[in-house]
């Protein structure tokens, strides 16, 4: 079932109702230009407790705006973590054994094109790399990561709160929502939004300072308020939603671990990602913002030599003015960004091994 509408002068939106492999609602957004696609589909996938709206700030050309000028075919995916969706407790492993394998049959019926790329974003990112390491995603070829995908490294306060402060949080509250900036729902988070408005003062926007304590360690932890014009830095106050504390759980897990881990016996899934060969022919791209202090710039690093360990082609970018999100957000991104993405998408697809063969799939016992 779909539906279009107009989203935006220059952009067509044609909004797709599907489900994960395990019953639950999803949403996809293909977006067209004026021009019909000249290239196959590119899948961008969102972050947690965002949306897919996420890649269309109000800035002069978004991420988005660059694909479509590019010839791309673009997708966006509302995946169970999307504040678009109704909320619900998640892992990673829900994610990656049965939104993204669903999301990208979808797309692979419904335009007939055999392979796709994809764009993935913090834990869209992680979890959409859990799905291809563990082979979910065969139609895949190219794999743009931003922040992190299989090695979450994080500051030390950041690993303080995860795994010393979120266990007596889940006790009190199920959830975190950077939206109590705004309005605060339970007692649980006027007394949140409280101290994080005493603690952070680094601008006038609640919102923004609960992403801070919600995400990171720093002030701010997803951007650098000078990459950020006053219209996407106060668009952002309705960008923000619904966290659960089970993700947040597993993340803990994954930290602790050193790599992605896997916390349930989801159908296909790994328990470890970065112990064996991955089970991907797909080409990993991945970005890393210097400044970022969600993920450190580190965790792009070792998985870049994870993946150098067993074939050749992958590539690493450190953009050294940028965070975590800014690197879509930004004023600036369009030039200091996109033209790294669109030269990833446009590049040869398959990764080879180290012997120069081409990387087959691996199929096998899961990994210990």
């Amino acid at each position: 079932m779909t539906e279009a509408l107009l989203s935006r002068p220059t952009h067509s939106d044609e909004t797709h109702f599907i489900r994960a492999d395990d019953g639950l609602p999803l949403t996809m957004i293909r977006v067209r230009g004026s021009q019909e696609p000249t290239k196959g589909p590119v899948v961008l996938v969102h972050g947690a407790g965002v949306r897919a709206e996420l890649f269309r700030p109000p800035v002069e050309r978004t991420v988005v705006d660059a694909l479509i000028a590019d010839g791309w075919d673009v997708w966006l995916l509302n995946w169970r973590a999307s504040i678009d969706l109704d909320p619900v407790p998640w892992t990673l492993d829900d994610a990656a054994a049965y939104d993204h394998p669903a999301a990208v049959r979808h797309v692979v019926a419904r335009t007939g094109a055999p392979s796709i790329k994809a764009i993935v974003h913090c834990q869209g990112s992680t979890s959409f790399c859990m799905s291809a390491v563990a082979g979910l995603v065969p139609e895949v070829d190219v794999i743009v990561s931003n922040a992190v995908s299989l090695h979450p490294v994080i500051p030390a306060f950041a690993r303080f709160k995860i795994q010393a402060l979120r266990p007596a949080m889940q006790q009190l509250t199920p959830y975190l929502n950077p939206a109590w900036g705004d309005g605060p729902t339970t007692a649980f988070s006027q007394v949140a939004r409280g101290v994080v408005l005493a603690t952070h003062r680094e601008c006038a926007n609640p919102v923004c300072r609960m992403v801070s304590f919600t995400y990171g360690s720093g002030r701010p932890a997803l951007w650098s308020h000078e990459n950020l014009n006053e219209e996407t830095h106060e668009w952002l106050r309705g960008e923000f939603g619904v966290v659960p504390m089970s993700f947040f759980a597993q993340m803990a897990a994954c930290v602790r671990a050193g790599q992605l881990v896997a916390v349930s016996k989801r159908p296909g899934l790994l328990q470890r990602y970065a112990t064996a060969a991955p089970r991907t022919t797909a080409r990993f791209a991945l970005f890393a913002g210097a400044r970022n202090r969600c993920f450190l710039p580190e965790s792009q690093r070792l998985t870049y030599e994870y993946l150098r360990q067993h074939r050749r082609g992958d590539t690493l970018h450190v953009l050294p003015t940028y965070g975590h999100l800014d690197v879509f957000l930004g004023r600036h991104a369009a030039d200091d960004v996109f033209p790294a993405i669109l030269g990833e998408l446009n590049r040869p697809a398959t990764a080879t091994t180290a012997d120069g063969r081409g990387a087959a799939n691996r199929v096998g016992p899961d990994q210990e």
